[in-house]
């Protein structure tokens, strides 16, 4: 389960330069979304331009409004212009958004107490959103992780926690959900879980996942 704060709590260091990068580019948010001290920009092809040609536009908006606030960018750390990009924990392009931790997931040894079975399964409830039925898959794993549960790790066990393996290896690169287009939704349950699928189609017709959410 992930929590998200509502407001800014105390005590955080980076909070103050948190406030201040969502002050100075709260008009560019469209398309130079922020995390922290993060920028990212996004654009497509529009008004007869090319891809390349709004990239550049926006960031001549965004140096321009750094500069009047003496901000200033590490260029180490910058990239421009790229065909993907890292964006915390995954990989977004045109194509859409892959998993970016998932060998590390995948070549992680059979877990031989809780304490490293809930390392394991902390990195990929972080993958969720890329696999179907996952609250399904890691219903006996989870329950080795109960308050007074006795460790005991059987073949059930060890055939779900290839099964997410498995999967997270296997999983789709999902679609940027797209405002302008229908969304439709999937549901499944059983007496263990629920799950469901955001979908939409792509240019092509073809029907894409935005995301999966398990519980």
């Amino acid at each position: 389960m992930l929590w998200e704060w509502l407001v800014m709590p105390q005590g955080l260091k980076n909070a103050p330069a948190n406030r201040m990068m969502s002050h100075v580019l709260r008009l560019l948010r469209y398309f130079a979304p922020i995390y922290f001290d993060d920028i990212f920009f996004h654009c497509r092809a529009e008004e007869g331009l090319s891809a390349v040609d709004i990239h550049l536009r926006y960031l001549r908006q965004v140096f321009q409004v750094m500069r009047e606030n003496k901000m200033y960018a590490n260029l180490k750390k910058c990239i421009f212009c790229a065909p993907v990009i890292p964006v915390l924990g995954c990989y977004v392009s045109k194509s859409g958004v892959r998993a970016e931790k998932i060998t590390s997931i995948c070549s992680w040894p059979t877990p031989k107490n809780p304490t490293q079975l809930h390392q394991w399964l902390g990195l990929a409830n972080y993958l969720h959103k890329y696999t179907k039925n996952y609250a399904r898959l890691i219903q006996s794993l989870s329950s080795l992780l109960k308050k007074d549960a006795t460790w005991s790790w059987r073949p059930g066990h060890q055939v779900a926690f290839d099964s997410v393996k498995k999967r997270l290896s296997e999983a789709p690169i999902l679609m940027i959900p797209d405002d302008l287009k229908p969304f439709h939704v999937v549901c499944d349950a059983s007496d263990f879980a629920i799950g469901c699928a955001l979908i939409q189609f792509d240019n092509e017709g073809h029907e894409r996942v935005v995301s999966y959410q398990p519980r």
